[in-house]
């Protein structure tokens, strides 16, 4: 009793010092602050403060026609960009009802996995420089740009796509588009080896992060991950499987999972989704279906422009669309597809009109996020940047 009195006292008498952790600190990769109390260099507590952006997506788009919301899904994971487009696009769809031909799934999942490359090159590349291995990092974003020359090649923009539309893709695939992707297959392997070689059996590499902002298979459940960050705690769970969508069911893969729920395990998980990736490309691009890259839905794809140039019906729906007066049906949906770092859901409330009468983004990272202090409480602050990279929060799913 009297120990306890003691241990009690002296903990009266600590001075902990408040450290800002953010808002513009480089390491946070974003926007965001951590308010730390600490003990020397341990962590003794941590507060979050989002909200420095201040985008406000969800209120913006309700007051948007639905062709027009695709570029505010560009700002949420902007790492990997296009999935968000996509998701958007089938939400809609379903809401519409409109089933899409085999070819535009297929183009559809080509570019999904291609931007989840990018994402987790981002991701894990990042980890290893907040390690202080650069060397990785400079190496594999030659190749995150030849994945963003794919997608110029495509929609003419990169970053922040508005690739694919409503009711299908805006153009086909050409010769040099396929080429580049094919190239890309064939090249982007032996590099990728490389960066493996260099990081995931370097032993002052895993002796860094190995333990290193840990998080159980059940308090990750409790707290809603999905993504990376959960089958790093062992859990298999992954929407393209689970609730398969775009002729996801079609394609040969693996779930790679991790065991102890740290920086390392979600590292290791983002590298062998690199691998599984690949593979689906593989096999999307090789049985690439014959037919249209659109489907039937006139009122909400916008018509090719020599016939809107020649064609009084072609130049109406074009001009409907564009100004959106094309009304939907009512109803209520939610679609999830597995985004770069996550379950990115949808759920689109309609009430008939031209724009949606409520709209929720479920953004993985805003559920992260409350998890991090759990997570570092105790740790060091180096290891705190460390963690939070292998989270891979990124600042535009914060605050919508």
């Amino acid at each position: 009793m009297q120990n306890d009195t003691l241990i009690s006292l002296d903990q009266e008498k600590r001075e902990y010092t408040t450290l800002n952790l953010g808002p513009t600190h480089p390491a946070t990769h974003g926007i965001f602050q951590n308010v730390l109390t600490m003990d020397g260099e341990i962590i003794v507590d941590s507060e979050q403060t989002i909200g420095y952006i201040h985008r406000a997506f969800e209120k913006i788009a309700e007051h948007r026609p639905y062709y027009q919301v695709t570029p505010l899904t560009d700002r949420l994971n902007y790492c990997s960009s296009p999935i968000n487009n996509m998701g958007w696009h089938m939400t809609v769809e379903k809401l519409l009802g409109v089933e899409m031909p085999k070819r535009v799934d297929y183009m559809r999942v080509i570019i999904m996995e291609l931007a989840r490359i990018s994402d987790h090159l981002v991701c894990n590349s990042v980890i290893a420089v907040d390690t202080g291995a650069l060397t990785g990092f400079t190496y594999v974003f030659q190749w995150r740009e030849k994945i963003y020359d794919i997608f110029e090649s495509i929609c003419g923009a990169r970053l922040t796509t508005n690739i694919g539309r409503i009711g299908g893709m805006e153009r086909d695939f050409t010769k040099e588009v396929i080429q580049s992707i094919r190239d890309f297959l064939a090249n982007f392997p032996k590099v990728f080896a490389e960066f493996c070689n260099l990081l995931e059996r370097n032993r002052i590499f895993m002796d860094r992060i190995i333990g290193t902002g840990p998080i159980s298979a059940e308090r990750a459940l409790n707290y809603g991950f999905t993504g990376p960050n959960l089958r790093a705690t062992g859990v298999d769970y992954d929407v393209r499987v689970m609730n398969p969508y775009s002729s996801y069911q079609d394609f040969d893969f693996t779930i790679p999972v991790g065991v102890n729920g740290d920086t390392y395990d979600r590292f290791m998980v983002r590298q062998q989704e690199i691998r599984e990736s690949l593979k689906i490309i593989e096999q999307a691009l090789n049985n690439l279906p014959e037919g249209k890259f659109f489907a039937d839905v006139p009122e909400f794809f916008l018509p090719p422009k020599v016939e809107v140039y020649n064609n009084m019906e072609a130049l109406i729906y074009h001009f409907k669309i564009v100004m959106g007066e094309a009304d939907v049906p009512v109803g209520e949906v939610y679609h999830s597809i597995e985004g770069g770092n996550g379950e990115l859901g949808f759920y689109l409330v309609s009430d008939g009109g031209r724009a949606a009468y409520r709209l929720h983004f479920r953004r993985p990272c805003f559920i992260y996020y409350q998890a991090f202090p759990e997570m570092i409480k105790g740790s060091t602050l180096s290891d705190a940047i460390v963690a939070m990279s292998s989270m891979n929060v990124i600042a535009g799913e914060l605050d919508a």
